[in-house]
Protein backbone atom coordinates (compact mmCIF):
# COMPACT_ATOMS: atom_id res chain seq x y z
CA UNK A 1 0.00 0.00 0.00
CA UNK A 2 3.09 2.17 -0.22
CA UNK A 3 3.90 5.35 -2.33
CA UNK A 4 6.59 6.50 -3.15
CA UNK A 5 7.94 9.94 -4.69
CA UNK A 6 11.20 11.69 -5.02
CA UNK A 7 11.75 14.77 -3.70
CA UNK A 8 13.91 17.38 -2.90
CA UNK A 9 16.01 16.68 0.49
CA UNK A 10 15.99 20.38 0.84
CA UNK A 11 12.01 20.26 1.12
CA UNK A 12 11.85 17.02 3.24
CA UNK A 13 10.50 18.69 6.60
CA UNK A 14 8.14 20.83 4.73
CA UNK A 15 6.54 18.02 3.14
CA UNK A 16 6.36 15.41 5.68
CA UNK A 17 4.02 18.52 7.33
CA UNK A 18 2.03 18.85 4.61
CA UNK A 19 2.02 14.99 3.66
CA UNK A 20 0.42 14.44 7.05
CA UNK A 21 -2.27 17.14 6.45
CA UNK A 22 -3.54 15.41 3.04
CA UNK A 23 -3.59 12.33 4.94
CA UNK A 24 -6.16 13.39 7.35
CA UNK A 25 -7.92 15.26 4.58
CA UNK A 26 -7.90 13.11 2.21
CA UNK A 27 -11.89 11.94 0.87
CA UNK A 28 -12.26 8.77 0.42
CA UNK A 29 -16.12 9.62 -0.24
CA UNK A 30 -14.93 12.03 -2.91
CA UNK A 31 -14.35 11.22 -6.63
CA UNK A 32 -10.98 10.51 -7.98
CA UNK A 33 -8.97 9.95 -11.36
CA UNK A 34 -5.73 9.44 -12.68
CA UNK A 35 -4.02 12.90 -13.71
CA UNK A 36 -4.80 13.26 -17.49
CA UNK A 37 -0.45 13.90 -17.50
CA UNK A 38 0.21 10.82 -16.20
CA UNK A 39 1.03 7.77 -17.46
CA UNK A 40 1.60 4.39 -15.89
CA UNK A 41 4.46 1.75 -16.61
CA UNK A 42 3.22 -1.49 -15.07
CA UNK A 43 5.79 -3.84 -13.28
CA UNK A 44 6.02 -6.61 -10.80
CA UNK A 45 6.07 -4.53 -7.93
CA UNK A 46 3.41 -2.64 -8.53
CA UNK A 47 4.27 0.35 -11.35
CA UNK A 48 5.78 3.54 -12.21
CA UNK A 49 3.86 6.81 -12.48
CA UNK A 50 5.26 9.06 -14.07
CA UNK A 51 3.74 12.99 -14.26
CA UNK A 52 4.73 14.79 -17.18
CA UNK A 53 3.76 17.94 -16.39
CA UNK A 54 5.92 17.82 -13.09
CA UNK A 55 8.41 15.74 -14.24
CA UNK A 56 7.89 14.00 -11.09
CA UNK A 57 8.12 9.69 -10.76
CA UNK A 58 6.00 7.62 -8.08
CA UNK A 59 5.97 3.94 -7.10
CA UNK A 60 2.94 2.22 -6.47
CA UNK A 61 4.14 -0.84 -4.12
CA UNK A 62 1.16 -3.00 -4.91
CA UNK A 63 -1.25 -4.25 -7.37
CA UNK A 64 -4.08 -3.68 -5.53
CA UNK A 65 -3.06 -0.69 -5.58
CA UNK A 66 -2.54 -0.22 -9.04
CA UNK A 67 -5.98 -1.47 -9.34
CA UNK A 68 -7.16 1.34 -7.53
CA UNK A 69 -6.01 3.68 -9.26
CA UNK A 70 -6.48 2.46 -13.04
CA UNK A 71 -9.67 1.91 -11.81
CA UNK A 72 -10.68 5.92 -9.64
CA UNK A 73 -12.70 6.73 -13.14
CA UNK A 74 -14.99 4.08 -13.23
CA UNK A 75 -15.85 4.19 -9.53
CA UNK A 76 -17.76 7.10 -7.72
CA UNK A 77 -15.50 7.13 -4.81
CA UNK A 78 -12.29 6.52 -3.66
CA UNK A 79 -13.73 4.41 -1.10
CA UNK A 80 -15.99 2.31 -3.71
CA UNK A 81 -12.76 1.64 -5.90
CA UNK A 82 -11.04 0.16 -2.78
CA UNK A 83 -14.23 -1.71 -2.18
CA UNK A 84 -13.95 -2.87 -5.92
CA UNK A 85 -10.23 -4.42 -5.74
CA UNK A 86 -10.82 -6.10 -2.10
CA UNK A 87 -9.60 -3.69 0.00
CA UNK A 88 -10.78 -4.44 3.79
CA UNK A 89 -11.75 -2.02 6.38
CA UNK A 90 -8.68 -3.36 8.59
CA UNK A 91 -6.34 -1.92 5.32
CA UNK A 92 -8.38 0.72 4.16
CA UNK A 93 -6.15 3.56 6.45
CA UNK A 94 -3.21 2.12 4.16
CA UNK A 95 -4.52 2.49 1.28
CA UNK A 96 -6.23 6.14 2.28
CA UNK A 97 -2.36 7.11 2.82
CA UNK A 98 -1.16 5.57 -0.48
CA UNK A 99 -3.99 7.41 -2.30
CA UNK A 100 -3.13 10.85 -0.27
CA UNK A 101 0.12 10.54 -1.22
CA UNK A 102 -0.75 10.14 -4.64
CA UNK A 103 -2.82 13.18 -4.54
CA UNK A 104 -0.61 15.36 -3.03
CA UNK A 105 2.31 14.66 -5.65
CA UNK A 106 -0.65 15.20 -8.46
CA UNK A 107 -0.80 11.72 -9.72
CA UNK A 108 -4.29 11.20 -8.67
CA UNK A 109 -7.00 14.47 -8.92
CA UNK A 110 -10.14 15.46 -8.24
CA UNK A 111 -12.70 14.47 -11.03
CA UNK A 112 -16.39 16.28 -10.53
CA UNK A 113 -19.42 13.52 -9.92
CA UNK A 114 -21.16 12.12 -12.30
Amino acid sequence: MKCWSRRSRSTACAVSTESAEARRAFDLEAPWRLHPQVAIRPERFGALLYHFGTRRLSFVKTPTLLEIVRSLDTHASARAACQAAGVGVEELPSYRTALATLATSSMICARSAQ
